[in-house]
């Protein structure tokens, strides 16, 4: 492995840094808003299969109303 020193790698960390594309603040809202809607969405659906499980096995062991 080549050694090198580390005025050269802060450099060479600079120019990666400037090829990075950053997000627009829009950018960002509107995805944070979809992980929360998709957070939600699947909070509902997790809680239903749990509850349709949750009967379906309480039915078989014979301890449901």
């Amino acid at each position: 492995m080549a050694k090198i020193n580390p005025g050269q790698f802060v450099r060479e960390v600079r120019q990666e840094v400037g090829k990075v594309t950053w997000p627009t603040r829009k950018e960002t809202i509107v995805t944070t808003a979809m992980v929360f809607v998709m957070v939600f969405l699947l909070m509902i659906f997790f809680f239903f299969v749990d509850q349709i499980l949750s009967w379906g096995i309480r039915m078989i062991l014979g301890i449901g109303a």
